[in-house]
């Protein structure tokens, strides 16, 4: 009996959300992985659309007069080196070395952040263009595809910042390693589906 009570009381400590048939783990990264299939649907959609519309120009510039590929190209290799700092970052992690963590975890801040400010900079010089999205249903689906990039990239950015500050106050516990292992599955898939954009939209502009 005693052995019974005692099983009833370690089980009651735990809390209802954590308890179930299921590692916390497992739960956890089943849930973030329905969250990133949506997300993929999403950016599915977007790019079904930029497929459908990116001859619509309206007698406006085409991708080949208004993209300058170099450019691009700085912002992908900015991206995927941050996916390559990020992966170290998760290494670090799990070596359970703090000082090593947080130098990847900034080094791909600093990455993302460029690849932004790039962004922008591409964004900034179109609408200084008179190219916006209002201008054609090509840039509409231009600017909403990889604008929505460029927003799940500034999430992505936030999130790291609280992985960085949930990392100084409560160390490596389970949780914060589950956080930041979700973080990093993320943040690859935005680098996966940059590919795709700058496949699709950039390199294959006519």
């Amino acid at each position: 009996m005693n052995a019974v009570n005692q099983a009833l009381t370690r089980t009651e400590e735990i809390p209802l959300s954590f308890r179930g048939p299921a590692p916390t783990r497992s739960v956890a990264g089943f849930g973030f992985w329905l969250f990133l299939l949506s997300d993929i649907v999403i950016f599915g959609a977007l790019f079904a659309a930029y497929a459908v519309l990116s001859g619509e120009t309206a007698g406006g510039p085409t991708g080949a007069e208004l993209f300058d590929k170099r450019h691009v190209f700085i912002e992908t290799a900015c991206l995927l080196a941050s996916s390559v700092t990020c992966g170290f970052a998760l290494l670090s992690a799990q070596r359970t070395e703090k000082l090593a963590t947080y130098f990847w975890l900034a080094a791909t801040f600093a990455l993302g952040a460029l690849f932004l400010a790039l962004e922008t900079s591409e964004f900034s010089t179109m609408l200084a263009a008179g190219a916006g999205p209002s201008r054609s249903a090509f840039l509409s689906s231009f600017f909403a595809l990889v604008g929505t990039h460029g927003l799940h990239v500034s999430m992505g950015l936030a999130w790291l910042v609280l992985m960085a500050l949930q990392i100084a106050t409560l160390g490596f516990q389970p949780m914060v390693s589950r956080r930041l292992f979700c973080f990093a599955l993320f943040w690859h898939a935005l680098d996966i589906v940059w590919v795709g954009v700058f496949t699709i939209v950039y390199l294959g502009a006519h």
